[in-house]
């Protein structure tokens, strides 16, 4: 699928694209409600409604991924929110063997997630998606989310890479959209962020159901 000759780094996303998504779909599409629902006595449409349309207003900025933010504007405690619903936090299954295959093909693999530090810190310990890594960035760090062009230009200064000799792997076709025009020469999308969803289809991008489909290649090199 992918000339690997011409790759050196791979940059991972992480929720729906080495994670499974189902955690953060439940949270925020249940969990978060719930709480809405009893903290301010309102009924539970009422309180979907309400996060639905809190998380319109930021979509696309560093907000909508800020837990600090999300914690003053909903006044929620939203990280011990996360810690008790830890259990939910899984690795996709075919994300081990790929990124180990990666790395015997002797390529960088570099996360970078638009997930808050604290929600990054609580997802590296409960997996072992660390050892499969060579570095990580969270968004927070650059003070832009993925979708803005400065978010690249930071990442790219940070790690001293050629974007052009770089494959992107996200479950966003926004996001990957974004890479491209920051100059990252491959994208790959991920059709089943979440295990307990139906699958996405990419307009503008190969994408793939399981990394399984990658290892034969990555093994020969």
């Amino acid at each position: 699928m992918f000339p690997w000759y011409k790759i050196d780094t791979v940059l991972l996303d992480m929720d729906g694209t080495l994670l499974d998504l189902h955690f953060d779909n439940h949270f925020w599409l249940h969990i978060v409600p719930e709480q809405l629902s009893i903290q301010r006595q309102i009924s539970l449409d009422e309180a979907n409604k309400l996060t639905k349309q809190a998380c319109y207003d930021v979509v696309g900025t560093l907000d909508w991924y800020c837990l600090d933010y999300w914690q003053r504007h909903l006044k929620l405690d939203i990280l011990a929110l996360h810690h008790a619903s830890a259990d939910r936090i899984k690795l996709r299954q075919d994300s081990m063997p790929f990124l180990q295959a990666l790395a015997g093909a002797n390529k960088q693999r570099i996360l970078f997630t638009n997930a808050h530090p604290q929600s990054l810190a609580l997802k590296l310990t409960h997996t072992n998606l660390a050892d499969g890594l060579d570095d990580m960035l969270s968004s927070h760090e650059s003070g832009y989310p993925k979708e803005h062009p400065q978010f690249w230009q930071y990442a790219f200064n940070k790690f001293n890479v050629d974007p052009s000799r770089c494959l992107f792997i996200d479950d966003s076709e926004v996001i990957l959209a974004a890479s491209k025009k920051a100059g990252v020469g491959y994208q790959l999308g991920i059709k089943n962020p979440d295990s307990q969803k139906p699958q996405l289809e990419f307009a503008n991008f190969p994408a793939i159901t399981d990394y399984h489909l990658l290892l034969q290649t990555l093994q020969a090199i």
